[in-house]
């Protein structure tokens, strides 16, 4: 191995990036106190589901250690860039005692040059257990709250399998509003059993502790789930549809902006952590299962960790957290880029693309004709965004980008 493990991604190549993007750290908790039954998320179901959580079902030190040796190991990779950003997601973060958290932020202050007004978000669920730990993140350092809510019905949050009611919701998210000076709530739409007056109390309640932030996500059934093995009974296609249109009237109407496909926000509080995803920046990822992308002078690299959590740690520990990692190929990367970039309502100036994919705009140029000549993107000299038809029907309109040899896979 090269006494330099940057040596690698350094060489020669046919990409030309004029600068590097901004960098964002997403840190994976894999926990939680149960599997939900539509999550394909990396999360685990802790031993002893219900019990109090203690050293030995939540291996805290063991995988703050795994952790800090990710980080230091990957130290090289992203020498002297500022870190604007810092995502805990999971899993259940929130199930982490708040010293736990607070050690490590410590250690990424020590390791990495955080921006002094960084945005650090933390994942939470509303049950009691974690609710009454939202005082000390705040203490231990977390700048943003985000709450997995889902939806504040009982009948809907038993179908989806939480572990929290309605009741515990609404005190969670008060607790919150009275703690943080920006939070997020989750909430999802076309749920088992779910009507439109269902709907409808979900965005009152929600509405009501007057969010900074909503995020909004339409249930789907994904593979490898519970819910793919025995899917329950969902509002049709249409109404969904008129579900989101809904959604979109009530948030306006409260004065929320919906800035992408799924988040609204007040003025200075989109999430910059998410943004930076979506803009196709650089974000190091560190935790089990952890997905990360990082760019140099002349190639894109995407890294991913070990998956299962003892794996993990016994791997990180030893030096060795990346499971695999694979240069993007030149003839994905538009695609990529559009991936992101066409979720933001306002579209990405043109000069983005080169910078962030050292490509030239001549590779998107075919794609930009095809959804111009389908009404599904508009185009000027500076900027490019989705038309309201190419918002709707944002699939169709990423997909104009695939690479040729990917055209009409299923």
């Amino acid at each position: 191995m090269s006494a330099d493990p940057a040596a690698a991604y350094l060489r020669p190549g046919t990409l030309q990036l004029p600068a590097q993007p901004p960098l964002t750290l997403y840190v994976h908790v894999p926990w939680c106190i149960r599997k939900c039954p539509y999550c394909d998320f990396n999360s685990h179901a802790l031993p002893g589901a219900g019990a109090p959580r203690t050293a030995a079902t939540l291996p805290e030190a063991r995988y703050l250690d795994a952790l800090r040796a990710d980080l230091e190991a990957a130290l090289p990779l992203v020498w002297g860039r500022p870190v604007a950003s810092v995502f805990i997601g999971g899993g259940t973060p929130s199930l982490l005692a708040p010293e736990a958290v607070g050690r490590w932020i410590a250690d990424i202050r020590a390791l990495l040059p955080l921006q002094p007004d960084a945005e650090i978000t933390l994942e939470a669920n509303p049950g009691t257990f974690e609710r009454d730990r939202f005082r000390g993140f705040r203490d231990a350092g977390v700048t943003r709250l985000s709450i997995g809510v889902q939806s504040f019905d009982d009948a809907c949050l038993g179908a989806l399998g939480r572990v929290h009611d309605g009741a515990q919701a609404r005190a969670a998210v008060a607790a919150a509003a009275a703690i943080f000076p920006t939070f997020n709530l989750d909430l999802m739409y076309a749920l088992p059993g779910q009507t439109p007056a269902m709907l409808a109390a979900d965005l009152r309640a929600a509405l009501g502790f007057d969010p900074p932030h909503l995020s909004v996500y339409h249930l789907t059934i994904e593979p490898n789930t519970v819910f793919a093995r025995q899917p329950p009974p969902l509002p049709d296609e249409d109404s969904a549809s008129a579900m989101l249109d809904a959604i979109v009237a009530a948030t306006e109407a409260a004065g929320l902006q919906r800035y992408e496909v799924s988040a609204f926000a007040r003025p200075g509080h989109r999430c910059r952590h998410n943004l930076n995803y979506w803009q196709f920046g650089d974000y190091l990822g560190i935790g089990a299962g952890a997905h990360g992308k990082l760019s140099f002078p002349h190639r894109i690299v995407r890294q991913v960790r070990w998956r299962e959590p003892q794996r993990y740690m016994d791997e990180a520990l030893a030096g060795q957290a990346v499971s695999n990692e694979h240069e993007v190929a030149r003839a994905e990367l538009p695609f990529e880029f559009m991936l992101n970039a066409l979720r933001l309502k306002d579209g990405f100036e043109r000069a983005l693309f080169a910078e962030r994919t050292g490509l030239p705009a001549s590779a998107i140029e075919a794609g930009l004709q095809q959804a111009q000549a389908r009404g599904l993107l508009e185009a000027d000299l500076k900027r490019i965004r989705p038309t309201p038809r190419g918002f709707d029907f944002l699939s169709d309109l990423q997909a104009l980008f695939l690479p040729p040899a990917r055209r009409g896979r299923g």
